[in-house]
């Protein structure tokens, strides 16, 4: 995949998984993210989306440093937190990054303990990562990235307070929000909890 000054493990796993061309969305925004730069990023259904999500994270991150959780990612469902793990695992396959999804049917103690064992990626539904965070002894201070994918669809079902709550946890972090369509939910918020952010919207290819 040609986009500027990607990591070459990164690259490699790509090519393997046979993405060797990034669309417009991915090339709009790898910059931009990986710079650090808050951001919402707009572009229509089975674009792609958690596949960006996914590259500049481990474009990000690029090796495990043991410490406490350092990407952040909120996202609808079961269904997503598996997908997007999955995504993780073929994508990361030459990195050695920790990663957890976590959903409202596990078992939270259990997470509580791998999250405390320390973790790089930790990608679960609101009110999932809203209990582990509400409990004592997660360290918000470490996270370089929080992720909301899906955010119009998450707002609309009232997650928006347990973002800005958990946004409001975590002192000085890049903020992401990849969505469909930007509704008035999806602005508000990100105006509010965001440092200048910059809006990308995609067309339909």
């Amino acid at each position: 995949m040609k986009l500027k000054k990607i990591n070459p493990d990164l690259q490699k796993a790509l090519v393997d998984n046979g993405l060797e061309e990034a669309n417009e969305m991915q090339l709009e925004t790898f910059s931009t993210i990986k710079s650090g730069a808050d951001a919402v990023v707009q572009s229509p259904k089975g674009t792609g989306k958690t596949t960006t999500i996914v590259i500049n994270v481990i474009q990000r991150l690029e090796k495990s440093v043991g410490e406490s959780t350092r990407v952040l990612i909120i996202v609808e469902d079961k269904e997503k937190v598996l997908e997007m793990e999955e995504l993780f695992l073929k994508y990361g396959a030459y990195h050695d990054l920790s990663i957890l999804g976590v959903h409202d049917k596990g078992d939270i103690d259990y997470d509580k303990n791998i999250v405390s064992l320390g973790l790089d990626i930790l990608i679960g539904t609101p009110n999932r990562i809203n209990a582990m965070f509400s409990s004592a002894g997660f360290n918000g201070a470490t996270i370089r990235m929080f992720i909301v994918d899906d955010a119009e669809i998450l707002f609309k079902n009232r997650a928006d307070a347990i973002v800005q709550r958990l946004s409001m946890s975590i002192e000085k972090t890049q903020r992401l929000f990849f969505c469909s369509e930007i509704t008035e939910r999806v602005e508000a918020l990100a105006n509010k909890i965001m440092i200048e952010p910059l809006f990308f919207e995609m067309e339909e290819e």
